[in-house]
């Protein structure tokens, strides 16, 4: 006899017995309530816990998620034992592990990303708004599913990334310390005193709500030799954990700083400079051109 067969004729006792298994249902209905209950309580203990520990939510809706279906599949499984129907639970049993054999293997993927979702909940490489970078891409994380992780980017665009890229691929998590280090360049004309140039920058950045002068250092180093200018490299830290300033706020202020202490220091910042050569030693007669608009 196949499960099928064996799960149709467990029914039929079922049905046929209904008015003499009426007093052990009423019993089952009595004792599941009182395991409903406790199992609640104890559901409730574990959550609180986990909030006042974690403070993740990601992790507080998993487990909050998978506590009621727990509870909902034994509450269903304790009711047809207590009713003398013990058969009938194993070959639901039965009937669940082949049918989860056989939806595994044709939706693979699916059960590769819940598998991804399961770690993800409990490793927390992520916190609800970290801003984070996987593949192409990049922003702040909105919520996480069992399938699937939302990500908002800095476009305004809702992604929503299977959690079996997070597994695979390499996750940049920019935020979840609460330091984030930025960088501007500055070129400064050949002629200055770099030393100098060093020294002004740090005062300027000192300047700046936002900037991390203690937790965090600022950085001032020599990028590069451009072709008219040499490139000064800025690193500073902001907090990311602070939302009375933003970053990009923060990068426009370094910005109008270092440009006017570096005009009160009387640095030149030149543009690009164009060098021609003559190898020829012939005399280049260079005419001014007047463009008039049609």
């Amino acid at each position: 006899m196949t499960i099928i067969e064996n799960l149709i004729t467990q029914f039929e006792n079922l049905l046929n017995r209904f008015i003499d298994v009426i007093p052990e249902l009423l019993i089952a209905i009595l004792v599941v309530t009182f395991f409903w209950i406790v199992t609640s309580f104890i559901r409730k203990k574990v959550i609180n816990s986990v909030k006042k520990n974690a403070e993740d939510p990601l992790l507080i809706n998993f487990l909050n998620k998978l506590f009621r279906t727990t509870n909902i599949v034994l509450g269903i499984l304790l009711i047809l034992f207590l009713i003398g129907q013990g058969g009938l639970a194993l070959s639901l049993l039965g009937v669940g592990s082949v049918s989860a054999f056989i939806i595994g293997f044709a939706f693979k993927d699916i059960g590769e990303h819940f598998l991804a979702g399961i770690v993800l909940a409990f490793k927390r490489p992520f916190r609800v708004g970290d801003t984070i970078k996987t593949g192409d891409v990049e922003g702040n994380i909105m919520d996480m599913s069992l399938r699937d992780t939302h990500i908002k980017t800095f476009d305004g665009k809702d992604v929503y990334v299977p959690n079996g890229q997070l597994i695979k691929q390499p996750l940049f998590n920019y935020t979840i310390d609460g330091y984030l280090r930025k960088e501007v360049v500055v070129g400064v004309d050949y002629n200055a005193n770099i030393s100098e140039v060093k020294e002004v920058i740090l005062q300027a950045l000192s300047q700046v709500k936002g900037v991390l002068n203690d937790k965090k250092k600022t950085h001032v180093i020599v990028k590069n030799f451009g072709a008219s200018s040499i490139n000064i490299g800025v690193r500073y830290w902001i907090d990311t954990f602070d939302d009375s300033i933003s970053g990009v706020d923060i990068q426009n202020k370094v910005c109008d700083k270092i440009l006017q202490y570096l005009s009160e220091a009387e640095v030149n910042m030149p543009g690009d400079i164009l060098e021609l050569k003559n190898y020829n030693s012939e005399i280049i007669k260079i005419e001014n051109q007047k463009y008039v608009s049609a």
